[in-house]
Parts: C-alpha cells; sequence; structure tokens
C-alpha cells in the first residue's frame, strides 16, 4: 500500500507553532495548491489543504515560512476526527509532511536586494572602476 503526497503552493496564513505536553514542536499552515484547470469562467481554482509537520521541521517552517511563501511538501494524507462541543464527530483530513522545501528567499517581498550576491546591484548610479582595478 502507498500514501504519498507531494504538493507546491503557497501560505495562506502565517504558520502556527505549538508544543506537545512532552515538549515536541508541531506547526500547522494551510497550503493552496492550484488546480491543474479552469473553472467555466475561464478563472483558475484552487485547494487549501492543511499540513502538519513535526519536531525539527516545526520549528523551521515556523522560523523561515509566512503567508504568501511558495513551498513544497511531501508527506502522506491522514484522516482523524474528534468530538466536537456539540457531541458531533468531525473528520480532519491533512497532510502529514516528511519533508517542507522553502521554494523562496525570505526577503523576497521586502523590496531589498542582496548586495552579497550581486556586486551590480545598486541604485543604477555609473560604478567607478579604475583600470588598476582590472585584472587584465
Amino acid at each position: 500500500m502507498l500514501n504519498r503526497s507531494i504538493l507546491i503552493g503557497r501560505l495562506t496564513r502565517d504558520p502556527e507553532l505549538r508544543y506537545t505536553p512532552a515538549g515536541v514542536a508541531v506547526t500547522t499552515f494551510t497550503l493552496a495548491v492550484d488546480r491543474p484547470f479552469t473553472n467555466d469562467k475561464k478563472e483558475r481554482e484552487a485547494d487549501f489543504i492543511p499540513i502538519v509537520v513535526w519536531r525539527q521541521a516545526a520549528e523551521a517552517c515556523a522560523n523561515y515560512l509566512n503567508k504568501g511563501r511558495l513551498c513544497a511538501v511531501e508527506g502522506r494524507i491522514q484522516v482523524r476526527s474528534y468530538d466536537n462541543n456539540e457531541g458531533r464527530k468531525v473528520y480532519v483530513t491533512e497532510v502529514v509532511a516528511d519533508n517542507v522545501k522553502f521554494l523562496e528567499s525570505a526577503n523576497r517581498d521586502s523590496g531589498q536586494q542582496s548586495n552579497s550576491r550581486d556586486p551590480f546591484a545598486g541604485d543604477g548610479k555609473p560604478i567607478d572602476i579604475s583600470d588598476d582595478d582590472l585584472p587584465f
């Protein structure tokens, strides 16, 4: 038998980090995943899939992911149930992640460029380089 799910999508809200009474980290978030087709109005629809991440990966997700970030999740689909306050049984379907990959840098929306990667990034002003600075 096989139960594997691989999803790529964007977070609909910031992840929520909690700890079990035993001190185990658990993070939850919802991933919006586009459907591969359009509806009658030629609009794309999405599925909103709850994700659960445990232990060290949970802490990393809580620290580095936020609303709108693109990520890939690999895991298994799990269905659980509980009785709500009204005594009705509620079923929850979620993906328990084994692996989460961050597909965008953390500062993609901040409007700041990292000068450590691109020495020519700047404000458009000419770069002052003398002939003595050139290696040829």
